[in-house]
């Protein structure tokens, strides 16, 4: 990870280099053609002086003049050598610089380093030319120039350019450097704060001094004030959380209570549903046992009479006719009514020790409504409804018979509690199908309903008929579990489900839908939970 602080020398180098750079590239090419020009007026100075000196000394063949002549161009340390061609005789003349610079002689015609130039010398006499003569070329001159001095001057600016871009980087970078530590120290502290901070608790991390009265000292007053209002809300938060885990367990424990008293209200409905149903076949078995026993008490009568004939040897025709009479009645009196008390206690004893016992066993689907429905018939006989039973025989249900019952009574007599006044006639159709479009015992899920022709369930009360405790009968009996426990056994303890429809006016219908065989997960039951967890 590269600084910040660097990354501002870097950035600040490299715009201060640009700019020298750019400045010294101008530099360099102004010097340039500065010096290209005086080298160039330099030339031409020097031809055009040799070029009027020269001829004329040359015309004469004044060696000496020619060589102060070239002596005097030579000055100039640009000058490599001047050679002075006489037409006729060849060099005539001529001097060359050498390697320490100093001038000497050129004794050969051989070749000299620089650039060579060649002028020709061109001798105008006064006499010929007014007269209208010719000039006359009397030879030539060859001068070497050399660079050497322009390529050195601008070696010279480049190295001094690069040293001045050098000593202001190193100049910028100790000035940024000491001007930057000036930001970037507090921000290493703010840094050092914000992790710690982050890192540790509000109570750990201690407040940064707020000695500085600049900007900075601004941003590390922010920053205490910021640690402070944090550590306060650090601190209510925890209050908060404090407060809320022990309303939490307060709730759980509440839930629980809640929980517990819940379950034991379903297990009293279920059992008061149980009790009501001892008390109706009691009463209903009261009628068909007291005639059984006055048709008994009534043949011993007989009996004892005849009996008693017999023994006084004055037994007539007449009283065994009588007697026999008597006895064929009371004989069918106590058949029927002992058969029917047997019906009632048999169906009662099934209902009853399935609805205690809980087990699980396989049973004819059919037989079954029916025996609950003869159960309920002490119930139902106090009511104008009549149960109306649809279901095809022979479907074998495997789950629990006991639970079954609990349900088919409760959506029964919800119907009869609710669905109609005591002196309305209603119908409660119980329809069962097998689903998958298979109507025989093999089809996997059982569709089970239970329809009135009642007055129909409220819409603001519809999506409500499952919760615990919701009824319509507050205050005249009515507890709102009946239809709580069907929906929990259904859902938990059969591992299927139930929906309900209604119109106003036209009644209700509870649709339940479950396997045929009930699954393992949901062998032993959940509970009676609230049906909407």
């Amino acid at each position: 990870m590269v600084r910040i602080q660097v990354r501002l020398t870097l950035l600040f180098i490299v715009i201060v280099t640009l700019v020298l750079g750019i400045s010294g590239s101008y530099t360099q090419y102004t010097l340039s053609k500065e010096l290209e020009a005086g080298s160039t007026r330099l030339r031409s100075g020097v031809l055009t002086r040799l070029q009027t000196s020269l001829p004329s000394a040359l015309w004469d063949l004044d060696k000496t003049k020619v060589d102060s002549i070239v002596a005097a161009e030579m000055l100039p340390p640009e000058l490599v050598g001047i050679r002075v061609y006489d037409a006729s005789v060849g060099l005539f003349a001529g001097a060359m610089r050498d390697a320490s610079g100093a001038l000497a002689p050129l004794v050969s015609d051989g070749a000299l380093g620089g650039t060579a130039i060649e002028a020709p010398l061109v001798f105008r006499d006064a006499v010929a030319a007014a007269s209208g003569g010719t000039p006359v070329i009397v030879g030539k001159v060859v001068v070497n120039f050399s660079r050497e001095q322009i390529d050195a001057a601008l070696r010279s600016e480049v190295l001094r350019k690069v040293l001045e871009v050098l000593l202001l980087d190193v100049i910028l970078v100790a000035a940024l450097g000491l001007s930057l530590r000036i930001i970037f120290g507090p921000l290493r502290q703010l840094r050092d704060g914000l992790f710690d901070l982050a890192t540790r608790g509000s109570d750990e991390v201690e407040e940064l001094p707020e000695s500085r009265r600049d900007e900075l000292g601004d941003v590390i007053r922010g920053f205490n004030a910021v640690q402070r209002k944090l550590q306060s809300i650090i601190e209510r938060t925890r209050q908060a959380e404090d407060a809320a885990r022990r309303s939490q367990q307060e709730t759980a424990q509440a839930m629980l209570d809640l929980r517990r008293t819940q379950e034991s209200l379903l297990q009293s409905e279920r059992l008061a549903s149980l009790g009501s149903l001892v008390a109706g076949v009691a009463h209903e078995i009261n009628t068909p046992v007291g005639i059984a026993l006055t048709s008994a008490s009534v043949l011993k009568d007989a009996t004892d009479n005849i009996s008693a004939a017999v023994a006084a040897g004055n037994i007539r025709k007449t009283d065994i006719v009588r007697y026999l009479e008597t006895a064929g009645e009371s004989s069918r009196l106590i058949m029927n009514n002992a058969y029917r008390a047997a019906h009632l206690i048999h169906s009662f004893k099934q209902i009853a020790v399935d609805q205690v016992s809980e087990a699980r066993r396989a049973f004819e689907l059919r037989a079954y409504i029916v025996e609950v429905m003869d159960s309920l018939q002490p119930t139902l006989k106090k009511t104008r409804s009549e149960v109306i039973i649809d279901c095809p025989s022979g479907i074998e249900f495997d789950s629990y018979p006991g639970a079954l019952a609990q349900v088919l009574t409760n959506l029964v007599l919800n119907c009869v509690e609710h669905a109609f006044d005591p002196d309305t006639a209603g119908t409660i159709h119980i329809g069962v199908r097998c689903e998958e479009g298979q109507p025989d015992a093999r089809a996997q899920w059982i569709a089970l309903q239970v329809r009135d022709n009642g007055r129909g369930i409220a819409p603001d009360m519809l999506d409500r008929v499952f919760d615990p405790f919701v009824t319509t009968r507050r205050g005249q009996g009515g507890t709102g579990l009946g239809l709580n426990i069907v929906f929990n056994l259904i859902a938990k303890q059969f591992g299927g489900t139930i929906t309900v429809s209604s119109t106003l006016g036209q009644g209700a219908t509870f649709l339940v839908r479950m396997p045929r065989v009930t699954p393992l997960a949901h062998s032993k039951g959940e509970g009676y939970g609230n049906g909407r967890e």
